[in-house]
């Protein structure tokens, strides 16, 4: 039995110490991020993903919205000292993909399939689910770390103004990566008589 792709998930980890020691080009990485959005699993071939990809400049603006905005969220100056440290790490890192949902294109597929309309805002979060895996094993893949933040919807409105996005652009994930400066710890996994049932 072949086990390179489930080797490869197994790479893919959630790495906070990120940094700036990348060989791969912008370029290089874009491409990367382009593939495997385009050839990740939509309904219908409907293809709802859309992905904006920060480098330098851009992606540390990024993550001064996050500070910004959650100055705003945050009680007290230690609480949000903490809150600044850990979103100054993702601004560490060397880039970010925005992940969001083209929700024009649900809404036309709820209106030309009535009969599946309930199912297409779940079925665009699956969309995503399998974006977001593909890109986040391509990077793993070559030796980069990523990790997957959700400050939606509080940044959501700073975001589409900043890169003068589509309204009908629907922010679903931050996924900073970079270098990886120090691996993730041990994983654990719940019991498989728990999680799986197999019936021969």
């Amino acid at each position: 039995m072949k086990t390179q792709f489930s080797d490869l998930a197994k790479q893919r980890r959630s790495i906070y110490a990120l940094g700036r020691n990348v060989n791969l080009s912008q370029d290089e990485l874009v491409a990367l991020v382009k593939d495997n959005v385009k050839n990740a699993p939509t309904p219908f071939n409907n293809q709802t993903t859309r992905a904006v990809i920060l480098f330098g400049a851009s992606h540390e603006k990024l993550w001064d919205i996050v500070i910004d905005r959650l100055k705003r969220e945050v009680p007290d100056e230690a609480a949000f000292a903490k809150t600044t440290a850990k979103i100054n790490s993702f601004k560490a890192a060397f880039g970010t993909v925005l992940f969001f949902t083209e929700t024009k294109t649900v809404k036309e597929f709820e209106d030309n399939f009535p009969l599946y309309a309930d199912n297409f805002q779940d079925w665009s979060e699956q969309a995503q689910g399998s974006a977001q895996f593909s890109v986040w094993t391509a990077l793993a893949e070559n030796g980069l770390g990523a990790n997957l933040q959700h400050y939606n919807p509080l940044i959501d409105d700073e975001v589409r103004a900043a890169f003068n996005l589509p309204a009908s652009w629907h922010l679903r994930a931050e996924m900073d990566f970079g270098s990886i400066e120090s691996p993730a710890g041990d994983k654990d996994y719940m019991d498989d008589n728990d999680r799986f049932m197999v019936f021969k």
